[in-house]
């Protein structure tokens, strides 16, 4: 165990050195603000206040940890050992930032809520994120940062049994279309025939008859190819299934129909199935609701997992309509139109409520690519894409990390858009778990 002595004990530094010391190096962490048991403490110790006591491992605090509420601050970015950082100490402290503040303005995403700009889907979107604009986003800095941390604890103490994590990947598959002809009702088929017809589509209006008419399997089918890739590999997968009524941004199949309950009970069978809550759930709790009873009538089992359509979220409403409905873990946290790491870190992290400053039950799962961000936002080839997600698994694997994918059922169809892309899933499964 490690003591930590402050002058003050916040929930903000209860929070993020349980998370820095304990959930991603794991050792355990203790708090005191009592100088005589700090001094009587015998085993690893640090202090973090304005002015070392002595000699003990000194880390000059910033004051974001003592504060309550969102404020607006000027942050200047530097290098620490070349990587960037905030939040500078001075001299006396052990470590040249204050890593822990630092870490609690990227994973509380502080930042988003400052005043911001959202774009045309409500989103805070990753160009006005300090990450970007510093460019670090492609990097878990969070998590390098807690080790270079260790390597000054090993320094320091090292008759301590340190111990080491492992890294995981975790492939998530959301579920926007699960079919692209089959099972649609008769006003959707008959304008999206005419609809074709009129844009000269001639493929798709074969494709889709031949489809209704059985001729051809429907090409966003892809889930058994799926399946087989995750079962060969033991790979911890989700499908997120999204089950709303339909809207101009919701245009799934009815999870009235019989197939798809039959598809999204199948799934169950080989993976853990979460929800994914449909368009206008952002702001909605009424309708969050009504789509997880919905998802629990046909799974027969609680729904704790969601992720949302189009990774609409404000914060912390969403959240906190996620909470107040026992969603236990949320896997929303990421860009649409980068690759990256939204909250600086690799680690599953309990959502910070800055409202109420308190840490609360829902576990946030940051994914770090999406197949929708390589393909329509950054245009990049198939090829490329390999590339960047090879890159991303690499900074992960370097700090044990767990490293998640979101891919779509119809990035597997080879239709459309995603002509050329068939192999990516596989590659990128590949590419995880080398």
């Amino acid at each position: 165990m490690i003591l930590v002595y402050t002058h003050k004990i916040t929930p903000r530094i209860r929070y993020i050195f349980k998370h820095i010391v304990t959930r991603t190096l794991l050792i355990p962490v203790n708090f005191t603000s009592k100088v005589e048991e700090f001094v009587a403490f015998n085993g690893p110790k640090i202090s973090y206040t304005k002015t070392p006591l002595g000699n003990e491992f000194f880390i000059k605090c910033n004051n974001l940890l003592f504060e309550q509420g969102v404020n607006d601050m000027e942050i200047s970015i530097q290098k620490w050992d070349e990587i960037p950082c905030f939040f500078k100490t001075g001299p006396k402290s052990v470590i040249p930032f204050d890593i822990f503040a630092a870490s609690f303005y990227l994973i509380s995403r502080y930042e988003e809520y400052l005043p911001h700009v959202k774009d045309i889907h409500g989103r805070f979107t990753a160009d006005q994120s300090l990450a970007f604009k510093h460019h670090f986003l492609e990097k878990p800095v969070v998590d390098i940062w807690a080790y270079k941390f260790l390597e000054a604890l090993k320094e320091k103490f090292p008759e301590y049994n340190y111990k080491d994590r492992k890294y995981e990947f975790i492939s998530t598959i959301d579920i926007d279309n699960a079919y692209a002809y089959k099972y649609k009702n008769l006003i959707r088929s008959v304008g999206g025939f005419f609809t074709d017809l009129f844009k000269l589509r001639i493929f798709n209006v074969w494709d889709r008859m031949a489809v209704v008419l059985r001729i051809k399997k429907d090409p966003f089918d892809t889930f058994r190819r799926i399946i087989d890739i995750n079962k060969e590999n033991k790979i911890k997968t989700i499908f997120f299934f999204l089950v709303g009524d339909y809207t101009t941004f919701d245009t799934n199949i009815s999870a009235s129909k019989t197939k798809y309950r039959l598809l999204i009970k199948e799934m169950v069978d080989y993976a853990l199935v979460g929800l994914h809550p449909s368009y206008f759930t952002m702001h909605n709790m009424v309708l969050l609701k009504k789509e997880k009873e919905r998802l629990q009538e046909i799974t027969n089992m609680p729904t704790t997992r969601s992720r949302q359509h189009y990774l609409r979220f404000n914060l912390p409403e969403t959240y906190q309509h996620l909470i107040d409905l026992e969603i236990l873990e949320d896997y929303s946290m990421g860009y649409a139109s980068n690759v990256g790491f939204r909250a600086g870190t690799c680690t599953p992290f309990y959502f910070y409520d800055l409202d109420f400053e308190i840490q609360t039950p829902l576990k946030i799962f940051p994914f770090a690519v999406m197949d929708t961000t390589l393909n329509d936002y950054m245009k990049l080839t198939p090829k490329q894409s390999m590339g960047r997600i090879r890159d991303l698994k690499n900074e992960v694997k370097a700090v044990n990390g767990t490293f998640i994918t979101l891919f779509h059922n119809e990035t597997l169809s080879d239709y459309l858009r995603w002509k050329g892309w068939k192999r990516l899933y596989e590659s990128t499964v590949k590419i995880a778990l080398s």
